[in-house]
């Protein structure tokens, strides 16, 4: 293993969504992470609603294969204009 190597793969990682809270943002969330996973499990996908309901962070854990894999999903998803933040 890389002495700068921080993640082990696979592995579970949760990648973080934010945006505006619509069912049209949790499908956009949904597809944009499955686009590199694959199906996903509905268990594996969690919501909170911002304190005013206009916003909401989406979290996905991720089996996570490599971190290409990784920083694919997080270009991908911070190029989406519906996408506010990718954590």
């Amino acid at each position: 293993m890389n002495d700068e190597q921080l993640l082990v793969f696979p592995c579970a990682f949760p990648v973080k969504l934010m945006g505006r809270e619509s069912p049209e943002f949790h499908a956009i969330a949904r597809s944009l992470i499955e686009q590199h996973t694959g199906p996903l499990e509905d268990d594996a996908i969690c919501s909170s609603l911002s304190r005013n309901g206009r916003f909401v962070s989406i979290t996905v854990t991720v089996h996570a294969q490599s971190q290409r894999q990784l920083d694919d999903i997080y270009r991908d998803a911070s190029a989406h204009e519906a996408v506010l933040i990718a954590l």
